[in-house]
């Protein structure tokens, strides 16, 4: 998967974050994107994804479903993670085949498209099993994180 710098442009990095809004409208879930153009740290991209999770204070939310599409520009790596919350209530291959879509995407340059279908395919899921309730906040920033 070949990336260009930067990853996402100004009005796309906006559409990112309105998709995010959308995905969280109807849950109390919490979706972040974080793109990381230099790892500061020789360790896989799953470990890095789970140290920038904990950074972010994703595991923090009060029903433990926060969501993270973490993208490894120079290392040409995405995963999504879960918190326990909505790890419990999904299917096992269903963050797979979110990394799927969103790769297809990615590999024919569509990263922008990639990740606005990945969020709703999640917004989805955390809408379905964790439902807006009248008094939900929103627990995190919708702004895409970089590092």
């Amino acid at each position: 998967m070949r990336l260009k710098n930067p990853f996402l442009n100004a009005e796309e990095e906006q559409r990112v974050v309105q998709a995010i809004q959308q995905a969280e409208r109807d849950t109390s879930g919490e979706i972040r994107v974080h793109i990381q153009n230099r790892p500061k740290e020789c360790i896989s991209a799953f470990e890095t994804t789970q140290k920038v999770f904990f950074q972010l204070g994703m595991d923090q939310t009060q029903q433990r479903n926060g969501v993270l599409f973490y993208v490894g520009v120079t290392r040409h790596s995405f995963t999504i993670l879960g918190d326990e919350g909505i790890n419990k209530t999904v299917t096992t291959g269903f963050w797979n085949e979110i990394k799927d879509r969103v790769i297809q995407n990615f590999k024919v340059q569509k990263y922008c498209q990639g990740l606005i279908e990945g969020i709703t395919i999640a917004g989805q899921a955390l809408k379905t099993y964790f439902p807006y309730q009248k008094d939900d906040i929103n627990e995190l920033p919708d702004d895409i994180s970089k590092g």
